[in-house]
């Protein structure tokens, strides 16, 4: 079990870094420093990079160290006329799912956002994302939450590469005024929420060119991760 839990480590905490933008875009990800930071071998450090590589979070290529994703400008608007295609399709099963329970999740994830955007707190990009994250599971609908997941993942990349720092502010009230328009059992005004919600994101997330000066890997783990 023990190893199992250090499997799992590097591509968790690797995954937090690059949405919560600590890790830049292009910057390389050498096995054995990461290995050497999580305390396991370099093949699990590798099986944690090819499912991020999966995701679309890292690259990797032949004789390379692999580096977080740098998607170009083209993709990143292919990433978000997707979403705003899939997210479209979770309005309505939200709408047919919903409870006060599943109002009361919602609201406390929002309050979470805002209290992380009141201290300019990196986190809130993560957890503007997995607002989102949350909708897709709320529709019942498993195969929405897989690709929704990643191309929320994708998108908080996009935002480090091109967005202004932190730029979750808005998101909170958009967020809020979704959950009102869900409320009252109105699927189309909430899909038009939802479309301009996510044209503002896009708009927000595209910006800006590449600025990012970044520490070293090795620095970031130690910061972010410190040892115990």
């Amino acid at each position: 079990m023990k190893q199992k839990t250090n499997g799992a480590l590097p591509y968790l905490k690797l995954r937090e870094a690059i949405i919560e933008q600590a890790l830049a875009p292009g910057m390389k990800l050498p096995e054995d420093v990461i290995g050497a930071h999580f305390g396991v071998s370099r093949t699990l450090a590798r099986a944690a990079l090819v499912k991020l590589h999966g995701e679309g979070l890292v690259d990797i290529r032949p004789k390379r160290s692999a580096t977080v994703a740098h998607p170009s400008i083209e993709e990143a608007r292919d990433v978000f006329a997707v979403r705003r295609a899939l997210e479209q399709q979770v309005v309505p099963l939200v709408v047919a799912r919903w409870s006060k329970q599943v109002e009361a999740e919602l609201k406390a994830h929002v309050a979470q956002e805002a209290a992380a955007v009141a201290k300019d707190n990196p986190i809130s990009i993560r957890l503007a994302g997995e607002f989102h994250i949350k909708l897709a599971e709320k529709s019942g609908n498993s195969m929405l939450l897989r690709y929704i997941t990643e191309l929320v993942s994708r998108s908080s990349l996009i935002l480090a590469l091109y967005g202004r720092p932190h730029s979750s502010e808005c998101a909170v009230n958009e967020h809020m005024e979704l959950i009102r328009a869900l409320g009252k059992g109105d699927p189309e005004h909430a899909i038009a929420l939802m479309n301009h919600h996510l044209g503002a994101v896009e708009e927000r997330a595209l910006l800006r060119g590449d600025e990012n000066e970044q520490l070293g890997l090795e620095d970031i783990l130690k910061q972010r991760f410190p040892r115990r």
